[in-house]
């Protein structure tokens, strides 16, 4: 545990000089983007929709009996803005994303491609981590605010067609209770979760050893490791945001 910690501060921390020295990979960047972000909307959408179709109902139970039908809109939208949104965002996109960079970059380990960068005097890191890194850090805000945003959508669907209430009663709530601070608080935990899981996913594929069984043994230890991380920093980060 302790080497695989050290092991994963060291390639963090080159990471982030690489960041910002040169070289840059833009196209590398810019495809990292589609494959970790566009193509990630959709099991990030359908997650968040009906996450706030449950939140819905769930409330509008739990509050039936003490006529507060009308917080449904504050319930829905402070759970998912604060912590639904961006937890489950980063689990699922630790499930997608983390485990497929782990994949490919082991397959590239195993097949010695990765040697073959150092051979040309090409950091693997700068080369294959900084740009996954980078990639993951950028399009996890824009997942998450997606993911609010279709959240609050459910949830407006469900008060609408199974607890007869009105969109504007509703929207109201949404607008009254739910301050920025909430939202920003929300987006910012996503930096970190971003980072964590293709920070993690990126160094379980450098470090695999053997043939296939091994890439699928790394994969799986990614999700393992990714999703706890995420929930671990959740709770730090909630305790920090709710001190400042």
């Amino acid at each position: 545990m302790v080497e695989y910690v050290g092991g994963l501060a060291e390639m963090t921390w080159e990471a982030l000089k690489g960041c910002f020295t040169r070289p840059f990979y833009k196209n590398e960047l810019v495809w990292q983007m589609d494959e970790i972000g566009v193509k990630s909307i959709s099991i990030t959408g359908i997650t968040a929709l009906f996450t706030g179709m449950v939140l819905a109902l769930q409330s509008a139970y739990s509050l039936a009996a003490f006529g507060g039908k009308f917080l449904i809109g504050r319930v829905v939208s402070l759970s998912l803005v604060r912590e639904l949104g961006p937890v489950l965002t980063a689990l699922m996109v630790g499930g997608r994303v983390g485990s497929g960079i782990t994949a490919e970059i082991g397959s590239m380990t195993v097949t010695e491609q990765v040697d073959a960068l150092r051979s040309m005097a090409i950091s693997p890191v700068r080369r294959l981590v900084v740009p996954r890194v980078l990639a993951t850090v950028i399009m996890m805000p824009v997942l998450t605010a997606l993911a609010d945003v279709l959240g609050i959508l459910g949830g407006l669907f469900i008060a609408v067609v199974e607890l007869q209430m009105t969109a504007q009663d509703f929207l109201s709530s949404v607008w009254n209770y739910l301050k920025i601070s909430d939202i920003m608080s929300g987006l910012a935990k996503t930096f970190f979760f971003g980072f964590e899981i293709a920070a993690i996913g990126c160094y379980n594929g450098l470090r695999v050893k053997g043939g296939a069984a091994s890439v699928g043994r790394a994969t799986t230890h990614t999700v393992v490791m990714a999703s706890i991380c995420v929930l671990v920093s959740d709770f730090f980060l909630t305790k920090l945001f709710l001190a400042l």
